[in-house]
């Protein structure tokens, strides 16, 4: 890390950082541990628990996260994740991918990460949290940001952070309509819990077919829980409302209707959901915007350069908050002057996870049966031990490939 200036509190802002999964709560502590007043706003009525792994890799990562004062509760907390196996139609193996291939140094349930973050925020004296709402409108005035929310009375801001993901509301009402920073990637990812069936302990396993995946994994060791994963590919994006669960399951059914292993059992399960919240479904997509603010708005995590997997996006996302947080203290609060260094220190680390983003799709559900069998030679040979350092160095490139400021 290079030497900066000395920091400046920032007890005289208040900011209002909407989205309480990931990127939300890494910046409210690390612009409250610098003074600032930090309001979060999110509208699922609590912490969503559970949800997919994230990993962390390399020594970026790890350095943020020792900054944050996290990385030994982020260890107890792992998934401790086994070999994960790549099976076929009658689930006999093909080829075993090592616990670093998918999870790198460290790898936690989403749920349990916020949840971390959260307690370490909220009860903070200059953090709040509001659940069960959302922000309806922006209105910048040269002294701050005028906020009008679906529940809660309005209030005026110094900053608005969006934080809110890759569908951000924050984003939409700033920078312009979703549809014109939205790069669909031409594949679709679905996710949800079901009975272990399997006995799975800690790992998983996955089912390629031409264009589709099926997974089943089990990572947090309850014998009776595990996750039930899809990765279908599309070459148009689908007409279909995201609250509406009848029509996901639709989807989900007629596209994998047929397909062995264990997909009917799965299936079965799929039918048997009643809530749309307990089931994820969403394009593999990029959001690609022009800069990370305007005017006193800003946007951190998927909001401004997610990817829905592959992309280290938790990694990037709470990068991205060590550096936002250290520049506004380093320009006493200027966001001018903060919000630009922010895009100059994270721009190109952000567009360096984005492609690896990219192979998420093509590696789950490669499109033909010579694509998987290639795919199967090409890992089969980069997890044997006398590449298992370049492998290594290789999943890493992305992750590591920022030059960290030491913001005191």
């Amino acid at each position: 890390m290079t030497q900066r200036p000395q920091s400046q509190s920032l007890a005289h802002l208040h900011l209002l950082v909407s989205g309480a999964s990931i990127a939300g709560p890494a910046l409210a502590l690390q612009l409250a541990r610098r003074g600032a007043r930090v309001t979060v706003v999110e509208k699922a009525a609590a912490l969503r628990p559970g949800g997919f792994a994230v990993d962390f890799r390399g020594h970026v990562h790890r350095t943020v996260l020792q900054d944050m004062g996290i990385w030994d509760e982020v260890h107890v907390r792992r998934t401790r994740m086994k070999a994960q196996t790549l099976v076929d139609a009658d689930g006999v193996p093909r080829l075993d991918l090592p616990s670093t291939f998918m999870g790198g140094d460290v790898e936690i349930e989403r749920g349990d990460l916020a949840a971390i973050m959260y307690e370490r925020t909220k009860d903070l004296p200059n953090v709040t949290y509001v659940f069960g709402d959302s922000v309806a409108s922006l209105h910048e005035t040269p002294t701050g940001v005028d906020v009008t929310f679906e529940n809660s009375p309005p209030r005026t801001f110094d900053l608005v952070v969006g934080a809110d993901g890759l569908h951000s509301r924050t984003r939409a009402l700033a920078f312009g309509a979703e549809a014109g920073y939205l790069k669909y990637l031409g594949y679709y990812v679905a996710g949800f819990d079901l009975p272990n069936h399997l006995g799975l302990d800690r790992t998983a396993h996955y089912y390629s077919d031409p264009g589709r995946m099926v997974a089943l994994a089990n990572t947090d060791g309850d014998p009776a829980r595990a996750t039930a994963s899809f990765v279908f590919s599309s070459p148009e994006r689908l007409d279909h409302d995201r609250r509406d669960l009848a029509r996901q399951q639709k989807i989900l059914s007629e596209r994998f209707r047929g397909m062995g292993w264990e997909t009917e059992r799965v299936l079965e399960a799929l039918a048997g959901l009643r809530s749309v919240d307990e089931l994820y479904f969403d394009a593999i997509a990029q959001i690609h915007v022009d800069r990370l603010s305007v005017g006193r708005v800003v946007l951190v995590g998927d909001a401004g350069y997610g990817a829905t997997m592959g992309g280290m996006g938790t990694g990037a996302a709470v990068v991205a908050a060590y550096v936002l947080a250290g520049e506004l203290a380093l320009a006493g609060g200027d966001h001018r002057t903060a919000f630009a260094a922010y895009e100059a220190e994270f721009r190109d680390f952000a567009k360096g996870c984005q492609k690896v983003a990219g192979n998420a799709g093509p590696f789950l559900a490669p499109p033909t049966a010579r694509k998987i069998r290639r795919r199967d030679l090409t890992y089969r040979m980069l997890s044997a031990r006398p590449l298992a350092g370049f492998f290594k160095k290789l999943t890493e490139k992305a992750a590591t490939d920022i030059v960290l400021r030491d913001y005191p």
